[in-house]
């Protein structure tokens, strides 16, 4: 897209060209940071549910002014005596009449779907759901894509569009705490029953392990951010930012570190949180794997709001110990949670690690963790250290 942007900028000032972009991105607010860093000031719509149906990116698409698709995979060096200088024949086509994008009509999609009871239906409410109302009705938009999988199972563009609209829940305040395990899990079904979309591929590894990414997703994030205040321009708020596997680098190896890391509580000495102080979540991605495979493991740990406890910055950081079964690897074993700017805060603390399945073995193999940690009930109120174990599963396919 930037090299675009400087082959057609001409074109576009002197009004010989007009240039919309689409991207299938889950963030639109990561698309606005990047075209601001880059200093696109032509559109590029948001398309977070692949409602394109596209299979690969980039796709350039040369649209003349009779509305006619006139050339697929166009070269930005060669558009102007292909395109832009071209004249073609309107093949008796009459030039297309503005049209202006219209809000769907969402009670009477919600009747032809009730009414029809087909897949195709449903999708389509979930569609107008996600793209006009967005957060708002994305409980709405979650029903009509399980409504369509419980009559297409098979019904691949439901299963990823569905997985979208939880990881877009899981961001919110109504979150619900497998919302991430379960926008994995769709994505997974989806890229099962074709494993040739890139699109649905690609969300995986976003959130998967180094060893099966094609590039670090995110690690531009940050320079995009200096640079643009370099400018002197404020850079677009990111309403959340890329963590963990998002910035990470691919890696075709994989290093269980040194050996000789201790476990910080072996005897189990430390009291558990009985009260659920922290809540704790864990999401495998992906979900199952070959035997000798490695899945990438996020374990977020909230604050109980319910019981308006909070972390003590003034103690030891946050802790994470993983223990594997025999013939498991995990890389690192021991994790260290960043600490917050002030003595006491709430915000979720996000840990992640890597873990490669023995070979020569197949099933569901349950791995023990644990964090240690310390936590206050209410401001001003007691604060203790406090253990919490976390066991997950990894589940490995014959």
């Amino acid at each position: 897209m930037p090299a675009w942007n400087q082959e057609v900028e001409e074109y576009v000032r002197d009004g010989r060209l007009v240039v919309l972009g689409i991207a299938q991105e889950q963030h639109p607010q990561r698309n606005r940071l990047f075209t601001q860093w880059h200093e696109i000031d032509w559109p590029v719509l948001h398309d977070p549910i692949n409602l394109m149906q596209v299979t690969g990116v980039p796709i350039e698409v040369a649209i003349d002014e009779q509305g006619i698709v006139r050339a697929t995979r166009v070269k930005a060096e060669t558009l102007e005596q292909d395109f832009i200088n071209k004249t073609f024949s309107a093949d008796g086509a009459k030039p297309s009449e503005p049209v202006k994008a219209k809000r769907p009509d969402l009670a009477a999609l919600r009747r032809a779907a009730e009414q029809a009871r087909s897949a195709d239906a449903w999708r389509e409410l979930g569609d107008a759901l996600v793209l006009w109302e967005g957060v708002a009705k994305v409980d709405d938009a979650i029903e009509a894509y399980r409504q369509a999988i419980g009559i297409r199972p098979d019904d691949g563009d439901a299963h990823f569009r569905l997985g979208v609209c939880y990881r877009m829940r899981y961001e919110t305040e109504g979150r619900q705490p497998a919302d991430f395990q379960t926008a994995v899990d769709h994505w997974t079904s989806a890229r099962t029953i074709n494993p040739n979309q890139y699109i649905w591929r690609r969300r995986i590894e976003q959130y998967g392990p180094r060893l099966t990414k094609p590039y670090p997703f995110y690690d531009w994030v940050q320079t995009a951010r200096s640079e643009i205040e370099e400018r002197a321009e404020k850079p677009i708020e990111l309403n959340t930012l890329p963590t963990g596997s998002e910035l990470a680098q691919p890696d075709r190896g994989f290093d269980a570190g040194a050996g000789d890391v201790a476990s910080p509580d072996p005897e189990g000495r430390v009291f558990r949180d009985t009260q659920k102080m922290i809540l704790a979540e864990v999401t495998v991605v992906p979900p199952h794997v070959k035997a000798g495979e490695t899945v990438r493991v996020h374990v977020s740990l909230r604050p109980n709001a319910a019981r308006k406890a909070h972390w003590n910055n003034e103690a030891e950081p946050l802790r994470l110990w993983i223990d594997p079964p025999a013939g498991f690897e995990v890389q690192p074993r021991l994790l260290n949670a960043p600490q917050g700017d002030r003595p006491e805060t709430a915000e979720p603390r996000r840990l992640e690690f890597e873990v490669r399945a023995a070979t020569g073995v197949s099933g569901t193999f349950k791995l023990n963790a644990y964090a240690l940690y310390y936590v206050c009930e209410d401001a001003g109120g007691t604060c203790m250290f406090l253990r919490q174990d976390i066991p997950f599963s990894v589940t490995v396919d014959k």
